[in-house]
């Protein structure tokens, strides 16, 4: 085969050369990765306030379930079991959104901030107050201002952890001190 200069000596690389190159984690945007499982959880808050989460339907469900463990329960005794199931539903949807936007909020950084912390609970609050007005206008379900206000308040301890959680986690493990040099 003649000279030809013209040509790369070099062979095109592996599928491997170039995965080694390039990591995996390039190929998604950091905001996407930080933000996927808050808007995720969203879309689940969405849709427990449809009809098909309604105090008739998940009651035709906990209640056969109930008195199947407590044969003797009635239906007027399990009304306030129902009654705390649902709004412990409320607090713990929105702690758990809170948590998720805080993750979203902060990103790659590190760390914890007022700043983080206060949006979060703000778009927490903000999306339960816009929950209570997707709810009134579904037939089965209630709009309630004391809803919206159980779930800030779920939103608001998520942030409460949070803090105490970065701030007891430092404490046992205080992050390395640098010493200048002389």
């Amino acid at each position: 085969m003649p000279e030809q200069p013209w040509r790369n000596p070099r062979p095109a690389p592996e599928l491997t050369e170039i995965r080694n190159r390039v990591p995996a984690k390039n190929f998604v945007p950091q905001f996407v990765r930080s933000w996927w499982p808050a808007l995720l959880w969203a879309v689940v808050i969405f849709s427990l306030s449809t009809d098909a989460f309604s105090a008739e339907h998940t009651d035709s469900i906990l209640y056969p379930l109930f008195h199947w463990l407590m044969p003797a329960l009635t239906l007027e005794q399990f009304e306030p079991i129902h009654h705390f199931i649902r709004k412990t539903a409320h607090f713990t949807e929105y702690f758990v959104f809170c948590v998720l936007l805080f993750r979203g909020v902060r990103g790659p950084r590190q760390g914890w901030r007022w700043t983080w912390a206060l949006s979060a609970l703000a778009i927490a609050a903000g999306y339960a107050a816009l929950d209570e007005v997707h709810q009134a206008f579904v037939v089965s379900r209630t709009a309630s201002p004391w809803d919206s206000l159980l779930d800030s308040v779920g939103a608001f301890v998520a942030s409460l952890a949070i803090f105490l959680w970065f701030r007891f986690r430092f404490r046992r493990n205080p992050p390395p001190t640098v010493v200048p040099a002389d």
